[in-house]
C-alpha cells in the first residue's frame, strides 16, 4: 500500500471552485435567488477552515490541557448558538438554557468516554485526537438538538388543543405530551440512523476517507469509523433525550397548565 500523501496545491484547490460556479449557473438559470448565500457560504467555509488550519497547527505543536479545553469550549459554544438559531419558532430562555446544558453534557460525556476509555489516548488532552473527534461528536449533536427542538416546539404549537383536552381529562403533562416528546426524539435521531444504514454501501464516510487518503490501512480506518459513528449515535441520543425530557416541562406552568 502506498503511504505517500498527495499534496494539494493552491492551484489545484482553486480549480475545485468550478463546482461553486456550476451551482451559481444552475440557480441563476432556474431563477432561484440564492447566489449571494452560495458565495457567502463558500467564502466563509474557505476562510474559517484556513484559519482553523493554522490554529490547529499551533495547538498540535504546543499540546496542553488548557489549549485543548479552550478549543472544545469554543466549538461547543458555536454549536449551541447555531442550534438555537436553527429553531424556527420563538423559544423561552429556559428552553435555550436546556439546549446548552443538554448539548454540553451529552457531547463532553461521549467524547471523554470514547477518547479516554475506548481509544485509551494518553495524555487525554492530546489535540490530535481530542479536537477532531470532539468536533464530529459536537457537530452531530448540534444537528440532532436542532431537529428535536424544531419538532418539539412545532408540535406543541400545532397540538395545543389536543394537549389541553388531555389535561382537562386528568392527564399529567408527561402523559399528555408523551407522543410529542417521543416524536421529537425520533426526529432528532433518525438522520444518524439512516446514515448508519447506508454507510459502507452507498457512501464512504469523511473520517474513513481522510484516513485512507493519508495512507492508513482500510481496516484500521474502518475500525475508527465504526467507533466514531457509535460515539456520534450515543452523543446524539444522550443530548437529545436530555433536551426533550427536560425541555417539555418549560411549556407548562408550575401548576401543570399549558403556557
Amino acid at each position: 500500500m502506498n503511504n505517500a500523501v498527495m499534496n494539494l496545491s493552491v492551484l489545484q484547490l482553486s480549480i475545485a471552485y468550478v463546482f461553486v460556479l456550476i451551482m451559481l449557473i444552475i440557480f441563476k438559470s432556474r431563477g432561484i435567488k440564492r447566489e449571494k448565500q452560495i458565495l457567502i457560504a463558500s467564502t466563509r467555509m474557505t476562510i474559517q477552515l484556513t484559519i482553523m488550519g493554522y490554529v490547529l497547527m499551533f495547538v498540535f505543536n504546543n499540546p496542553s490541557w488548557w489549549l485543548t479545553s479552550f478549543m472544545i469550549i469554543i466549538m461547543i459554544s458555536f454549536a449551541i448558538y447555531n442550534s438555537i438559531k436553527r429553531v424556527k419558532v420563538q423559544m423561552s430562555k429556559e428552553l435555550k438554557s436546556i439546549i446548552a446544558f443538554s448539548m454540553t453534557f451529552g457531547a463532553l460525556l461521549t467524547a471523554a468516554f470514547f477518547i479516554i476509555v475506548v481509544l485509551c489516548v494518553r495524555p487525554w488532552f492530546n489535540p490530535q485526537y481530542f479536537i477532531p473527534i470532539s468536533g464530529m461528536i459536537v457537530g452531530n449533536s448540534m444537528t440532532g438538538i436542532a431537529l428535536g427542538a424544531n419538532k418539539l416546539c412545532s408540535d406543541f404549537e400545532d397540538k395545543r388543543i389536543e394537549i389541553e383536552n388531555s389535561l382537562m381529562l386528568g392527564a399529567s403533562p408527561l402523559d399528555a405530551t408523551r407522543k410529542i416528546v417521543n416524536n421529537a426524539f425520533d426526529s432528532a435521531i433518525l438522520p444518524t440512523m439512516n446514515n448508519m444504514l447506508t454507510m459502507g454501501i452507498v457512501s464512504l464516510p469523511g473520517m474513513m476517507t481522510g484516513q485512507i487518503l493519508s495512507g492508513t490501512f482500510p481496516i484500521t480506518a474502518i475500525k475508527y469509523q465504526i467507533g466514531i459513528m457509535l460515539a456520534i449515535l450515543g452523543s446524539t441520543a444522550v443530548s437529545t433525550v436530555l433536551f426533550v425530557t427536560l425541555g417539555y416541562r418549560t411549556f407548562f406552568t408550575k401548576d401543570n397548565r399549558l403556557k
